[in-house]
């Protein structure tokens, strides 16, 4: 294997309500995606807890220093000597406050990376289904890359995904690989899921990393699933269903350059204005007067 090569591993979950039994789930298939190889290992977007419930949320939550999964999967990446990608804990940082926070760690345990959710989830959808994440979590301000041994990874959680000036940004920094673990819901995942990922992938010229939850959760929601690993140009070199799992493909980063020379959309951006509509036509008006 090259230093351009690399084998990555989504783990698709059914996070509950329970942390202890989803760091149990994420840990099992964690170690089942080393054994087949994997280098760099991903979990999906609130892998420590599935909760709506505002006071049932904060009761069970903590802060970072004291959070048990993430210590666990600290000492976990240490001792099978991988990067494990954290998709995001519900991390506590005051009472009634809470960050969606990815972690990235390193294979000596040490954290290499934190990123905090800039976009917050503040929807209602068509089958009467009500979001409301910026009432239990703070947004995050910064956009963050990560450097790992086969190139530049840009850190995103979900709901960025709809944001592509995010992903540009994040491209034109550096990456060759997006992360964007996530939960979508089943009505929005349908619709958009695949497309999107895609067309991230494809309008930067980047791999994307997309673990998923899927599946019918404790608190009732239903989420989309289908972990997601594409290339460069678009293709979906794996994909997971609506189970819990692991999903696996080999990387090569030298597809990256490929795909960029392809189409150099990234050399080719230019800064333009924009112009605001007119008070008045600009073609003549022919005023028909009364006879």
């Amino acid at each position: 294997m090259s230093i351009n090569t690399f084998k990555a591993a989504m783990i698709q979950m059914r996070s509950g309500l329970a942390p202890a039994a989803n760091l149990d789930a994420a840990a099992r298939m964690i170690g089942e995606a080393k054994s087949a190889g994997a280098d760099y290992v991903q979990t999906p977007e609130m892998t420590n807890i599935m909760e709506l419930k505002r006071e049932r949320l904060f009761a069970t939550i903590v802060a970072e220093e004291a959070d048990t999964s993430l210590a666990t999967l600290r000492e976990l990446a240490r001792k099978l000597a991988i990067y494990v990608h954290v998709g995001s804990l519900a991390i506590k940082l005051m009472p009634e406050k809470a960050v969606n926070r990815s972690f990235l760690i390193a294979p000596k345990g040490e954290i290499a990376a934190r990123y905090d959710k800039i976009h917050m989830f503040d929807v209602d959808l068509a089958n009467g289904e009500s979001y409301r994440e910026s009432r239990n979590y703070r947004p995050g301000e910064q956009a963050v890359l990560s450097e790992l041994p086969w190139g530049r990874l840009g850190l995103t959680v979900c709901y960025d995904l709809r944001f592509p000036a995010l992903y540009r940004a994040l491209a034109e920094a550096g990456a060759t690989m997006l992360a964007i673990p996530s939960a979508f819901t089943q009505q929005t995942g349908e619709a958009h899921w695949h497309v999107f990922n895609r067309a991230r992938a494809i309008e930067n010229g980047c791999f994307v990393f997309a673990a998923a939850q899927g599946g019918k959760h404790e608190n009732g929601r239903e989420t989309y699933g289908h972990s997601l690993i594409v290339d460069p140009w678009g293709r979906i070199l794996a994909e997971g269903g609506t189970e819990p799992g692991v999903v696996m493909a080999e990387i090569d980063l030298a597809d990256v350059a490929k795909a960029r020379a392809r189409i150099p959309s990234l050399q080719h951006g230019r800064r333009f204005e924009i112009v605001e509509p007119m008070a008045e036509p600009a073609h003549l008006h022919i005023v028909r007067g009364t006879e």
